[in-house]
């Protein structure tokens, strides 16, 4: 059995947590998300936790981590909210958000714009450096690999965008051989 699965997720003071069969209902200060859970697991929810057991332990033990870690992702996001950093390197690469609209300059002969999806907004500081937060792990992950994608850094000069908490591994590149 899965040891992350056998904890219960603490409903804190202000959130809402509806569930109507297999579908799990999260309100709360920041906003509210809804997912549909795996058919192989059963959420029950007490007064002021909620509890994830495998139907059929054989089965649904392998689900079961993983959906306790989804619901716990959507509680921790309707409180506090998720937020991904964004590092932009290179001579020339800048970008701005205009609306729900971000624009970035990475060395094409075009500029990338990329409307954001509905519920992360985007903040940029310093042109180089992006903070994409909204209340959904996932799709704030999502939008962050997507941005990232547009350039994702080089092992020779470290251009392009990065995570905020990424290393690259730099290579020496050509040693050049003089005679």
């Amino acid at each position: 059995m899965s040891r992350i699965g056998k904890k219960p997720i603490i409903i804190p003071a202000g959130v809402k947590v509806a569930l109507n069969g297999q579908t799990v209902k999260v309100e709360g200060p920041k906003g509210r998300l809804e997912r549909v859970l795996h058919d192989q697991v059963d959420v029950k929810l007490e007064a002021d936790q909620i509890t994830v057991n495998p139907r059929n332990p054989k089965d649904g033990s392998s689900l079961q981590g993983l959906t306790r870690t989804l619901v716990a992702n959507m509680v921790d996001g309707v409180t506090k909210g998720f937020s991904r950093g964004l590092e932009i390197n290179g001579v020339g690469y800048r970008a701005e958000l205009k609306g729900t609209t971000l624009n970035l300059a990475l060395g094409y002969s075009h500029p990338v714009e990329y409307p954001l999806p509905a519920g992360v907004s985007a903040e940029v500081e310093k042109q180089t450096k992006i903070t994409v937060t909204g209340i959904d792990k996932e799709l704030v992950g999502a939008t962050a690999a997507k941005i990232r994608s547009f350039r994702p850094p080089e092992p020779y000069k470290g251009k392009g965008i990065k995570y905020a908490d990424e290393r690259i591994l730099r290579k020496a590149g050509k040693a050049g051989a003089k005679k």
